[in-house]
C-alpha cells in the first residue's frame, strides 16, 4: 500500500460508515468512492481493493489506541491504576470511532487474518498490558499470572467485545460507565468468597464432617 496523504486520510472516515452499514461483502469500491468523494481510480491507486481499505481504517484506529494506551500505561502510579487507565483509554477511542468499531465486529475474522492488523493489536495493547501485569505482580497490586500473553489477550477481548456490543446494541458507547463495569469484572472477578458458609464447597465440607454428639 502506498503512503496515504493526509488529504485522503480525512476523507476515508466516511468509508467506515459504508462498511458498518453494508458489511464487507456487500460493499463495492463504487460505494466507497461515492461516500468519500474520492474517485475510484484514486482509491485503486492507493489500495489494492476494499480489504486493504478496511485494514487501513482499522489500523488507523489502532494507531490512536496505541498512542493513548502508551500514555496511560507509562504514567505514574501502581500498575493496577495504570491498567485501569489503559482500559478507559481504549474505550474512549472506541467511543470516538463507532463506525470503525462496527465494521470491526462484522469483519473480525477477516481482520484477524491480516498480519499487519494482528501486529498492530500487539503493539497497541498486548505489549503494554503484558508489561503492566508483570509490574503489578512485582508491586503487589495485581495477582501474578502464569501466562501474561494469554492474560493480555483476555483483557483485550473483554474490553473490545464489551465496547463493540454496546455500540451495536445502542449506537453509542458510554466509555466511563462501561469501563467501570469491565474493570469490576476484570479486577474483582466472578468468584464469591469461598469461605462463605453458603458456598457449595463449604456445604460439601459440612456434609462430610462428622457430627459432634
Amino acid at each position: 500500500m502506498r503512503e496515504i496523504p493526509d488529504s485522503l486520510r480525512s476523507k476515508l472516515d466516511a468509508a467506515a460508515r459504508v462498511f458498518a452499514s453494508h458489511g464487507f461483502d456487500a460493499t463495492r469500491i463504487e460505494d466507497l468512492a461515492d461516500a468519500t468523494g474520492v474517485p475510484k481510480a484514486t482509491l485503486y491507486y492507493y489500495f489494492t481493493g476494499k480489504e486493504e481499505i478496511l485494514a487501513h481504517l482499522l489500523g488507523t484506529m489502532l494507531e490512536v489506541i496505541r498512542d493513548e494506551v502508551k500514555e496511560a500505561s507509562s504514567g505514574t502510579g501502581p500498575a493496577r491504576q495504570r491498567l485501569e487507565r489503559v482500559v478507559r483509554a481504549q474505550l474512549d477511542v472506541m467511543a470516538a470511532h463507532p463506525d470503525s468499531c462496527t465494521a470491526l465486529i462484522s469483519e473480525l475474522g477477516r481482520a484477524g487474518r491480516m498480519p499487519e492488523t494482528s501486529a498492530a493489536i500487539n503493539e497497541a495493547f498486548h505489549a503494554p498490558v503484558r508489561a503492566l501485569l508483570v509490574d503489578g505482580a512485582a508491586d503487589g497490586t495485581l495477582h501474578a499470572v502464569a501466562n501474561p500473553e494469554a492474560a493480555a489477550s483476555v483483557i483485550f477481548g473483554a474490553v473490545t467485545f464489551a465496547g463493540l456490543h454496546e455500540i451495536v446494541a445502542t449506537g453509542v458507547l458510554d466509555a466511563d460507565r462501561l469501563a467501570g463495569q469491565v474493570l469490576s469484572l476484570l479486577l474483582d472477578g466472578l468468584a464469591g468468597d469461598v469461605t462463605d458458609a453458603a458456598s457449595p464447597v463449604n456445604r460439601r465440607s459440612r456434609r462430610s464432617s462428622p457430627r459432634r454428639r
